[in-house]
């Protein structure tokens, strides 16, 4: 049979392809790869077929017109990164296979709807509200109670989320959020219906202070399996927030991850997810309550993978693949986990790269598994809220927590992006 994968290309999921080419040989089966302007994405697939997956309809005739000259049915379909989900959704719809629906496709990306599913199932979650002006702002405000976030609705690549503490920060960042919120992101596979649906709204949300961690489960037949918490120890308090650094096992105390697995799967129940991989997050209030921040029907983002792999052991890509090709994946965990994570490293400021340096000192570190470079001298670079996305990751493990922290330290320290 062949496995087809949606895609965007995406230097931080290499490894995600890698082990889909590995897993289509173990398998005896194709592997076919459907993504926008694919490089060195050729050596990797049997077939490489290039089509802008932001564009649904085009998505779905390419594949039927590959399905139509293939050895091999079709029998599997995947997507690793939350662009490509809305048509791998219809992509599987259309070949009547396995995925998340359409729907849930859409409610996924859409923060609003998400939120609303969330509230039907009364799944603990931030006050929030929608505004499309500064005055509907200050309403909403009213109600929620500073501080707050202003967020885009739609997954956005520039990222513009902000956090504001009053009235007068509100009013003056309003407009900024709104117009880098609905720029640039025309190629987003829904963004006319988004457009439609809400003109030009952004959704505001109670700010809330807390612990956050991240997770990684496997939904099989409608059962979820959470596999891996990561804390994210670098505090985000604002008034952008970046994700930096990822650590598992998680810190938090037994019940609080109890119920942080309760209410995971209740998200899922909540937005419709019934198989593949889903990345969940949630910031944990002062009384030991989780509330969910988002969930994703995807795997979590670039090195979150490798993390989970050398932390439990429990390979997700291969537990993906196996989900929607009919198989029953191993999700049991090795006896004892590895203190795992990474870091992610951005830019202090705006510019064009002019060098980076110690890379070569941490990759000598024997707890380093992995370096990743995004960018490279002379690339332009920017910072939050305009970007979102880091210039590289490093992974690294530990053989125990204080080990793991001193790797984190000792990397900080050494890698660093000069910008001119």
């Amino acid at each position: 049979m062949s496995v087809l994968v949606v895609h965007k290309s995406n230097a931080s999921r290499r490894g995600h392809l890698v082990k889909a080419a590995e897993y289509a040989k173990k398998h005896g089966d194709r592997f076919l790869l459907v993504v926008n302007d694919p490089t060195w994405e050729h050596e990797l697939a049997d077939v490489v077929v290039s089509v802008d997956t932001s564009d649904i309809e085009a998505t779905v005739a390419a594949v039927r017109a590959l399905a139509a000259t293939e050895p091999e049915p079709i029998r599997a379909v995947a997507a690793f990164a939350g662009h490509g989900v809305p048509a791998a959704a219809a992509v599987a719809a259309d070949l009547g296979l396995p995925f998340v629906g359409e729907q849930v496709a859409r409610t996924v990306r859409d923060k609003y709807a998400m939120r609303e599913a969330f509230a039907s199932q009364n799944v603990p979650q931030p006050a929030y509200g929608l505004a499309r002006t500064i005055d509907e702002a200050v309403t909403q405000a009213a109600r929620i109670g500073f501080p707050l976030v202003l967020k885009p609705l739609i997954d956005n690549d520039s990222g513009y989320f902000r956090r504001v503490d009053d009235v007068a920060e509100l009013t003056e960042h309003f407009p900024v959020v709104q117009r880098g919120a609905w720029s640039g992101i025309a190629p987003n596979p829904l963004y006319a219906w988004m457009v439609e649906t809400y003109d030009s709204a952004l959704l505001l949300e109670e700010y809330l202070p807390g612990a956050e961690v991240s997770v990684e489960s496997v939904v099989v037949d409608g059962q979820a399996h959470v596999v891996a918490i990561h804390d994210k120890p670098v505090p985000a308090e604002g008034p952008y927030f970046v994700d930096v650094h990822y650590a598992t096992p998680s810190r938090v105390p037994a019940e609080v991850r109890e119920r942080i697995v309760e209410l995971t799967a209740a998200s899922h129940r909540a937005v419709g997810i019934a198989t593949g991989a889903v990345h969940t997050e949630f910031r944990i209030q002062s009384d030991g309550t989780p509330k969910i921040l988002e969930t994703a029907a995807r795997l979590g983002g670039g090195p979150i993978y490798q993390s989970v792999l050398l932390s439990t052991g429990v390979d997700m890509v291969v537990a993906v693949l196996d989900v929607a090709s009919g198989r029953t994946p191993d999700l049991t965990p090795k006896s004892a986990p590895t203190p795992a994570g990474f870091y992610l490293f951005f830019a202090e400021k705006a510019g064009r790269i002019s060098g980076i340096s110690g890379v070569d000192e941490a990759g000598r570190n024997p707890r380093v598994h992995e370096i990743s470079l995004y960018r490279k001298v002379g690339d332009a670079v920017d910072v939050p809220p305009r970007v979102w996305q880091s210039h590289g990751h490093v992974i690294f493990s530990a053989d125990s927590e204080d080990g793991f922290v001193e790797t984190f330290d000792a990397l900080v320290k050494s890698i660093r992006i000069e910008i001119e």
